[in-house]
């Protein structure tokens, strides 16, 4: 666990988090109200993304989203200006589960889900979110990669090339929105600690044991890991950082 202190960095900033109802999202969410950021928990589980602004106060508002659907997206965004009256930041973190297939065996409605939701989910929330951002003078977007839009695994051509397409988008976005002062970047962590794995693993004990020794650290990540690296790239700490791709994977990606 990594420390969490409420520098106040983020002050005053309202940032968007797509898919913030849990794991990595929901510690980006709490990690960046704990540094004086405004937050719209936006998730398809709206339930889930209320629970977790009544646990922030009233520095928070909840929505629920379907990041695959235009209207939907839009929606999100409206609600960051019509409670905060600007957005500063937007984190894509939604991501649907990998499905466990070669490409000759993977159906298609699978693809197009995991495609969906991770590449195309960004495309439609940063559609809506840039425009918003742009008017306030300009901002950050973080797009939560993986090591595997680095390097290949097994058995995930979905999640691989889905996440590989997440880190060239926010290339291609930082170039075309460096004169609207926006700065984006992807951030890939390695394994994460979040109920992910359990669906591999029957705990997190299990999880670090097999996954861990292929990071050069020798053990899986914490959420609140990851949020620190997202907090930072969302702050003024990471001005001159945009068309990066911040691989925060214990050095997975490495060997």
């Amino acid at each position: 666990m990594t420390d969490n202190p409420a520098t106040n960095r983020l002050k005053g900033r309202v940032i968007l988090i797509a898919g913030a109802a849990s794991g990595i999202g929901a510690a980006i969410a709490r990690r960046c109200a704990a540094e004086g950021a405004w937050i719209v928990c936006a998730d398809y589980d709206g339930a889930a993304a209320q629970t977790l602004a009544d646990e922030l106060g009233t520095s928070a508002v909840a929505c629920q989203c379907d990041v695959t659907d235009a209207v939907s997206a839009r929606s999100a965004v409206d609600i960051a200006e019509k409670h905060f009256g600007r957005l500063d930041g937007l984190v894509h973190n939604a991501a649907a589960p990998s499905t466990n297939a070669t490409v000759v065996n993977l159906d298609e409605s699978s693809w197009r889900h995991e495609i969906d939701v991770s590449l195309t989910g960004a495309f439609l929330m940063s559609k809506f979110a840039v425009p918003l951002i742009a008017a306030g003078g300009g901002g950050s977007v973080v797009f939560i990669g993986s090591q595997f839009g680095r390097v290949a695994t097994t058995r995930a051509v979905a999640y691989c090339a889905a996440k590989a397409g997440l880190i060239h988008l926010a290339k291609a976005m930082a170039v075309d929105h460096a004169p609207d002062k926006i700065r984006v970047n992807s951030l890939s962590p390695g394994a994460v600690a979040t109920t992910r794995l359990l669906r591999r693993f029957p705990d997190f004990e299990a999880a670090n044991a097999g996954l861990g020794p292929a990071h050069l650290l020798g053990r899986i990540a914490e959420p609140d890991e990851i949020a620190a690296a997202a907090a930072f790239l969302l702050s003024s700490d990471a001005s001159f950082v945009t068309g990066s791709d911040v691989l925060v994977d214990g050095g997975y990606a490495t060997r």
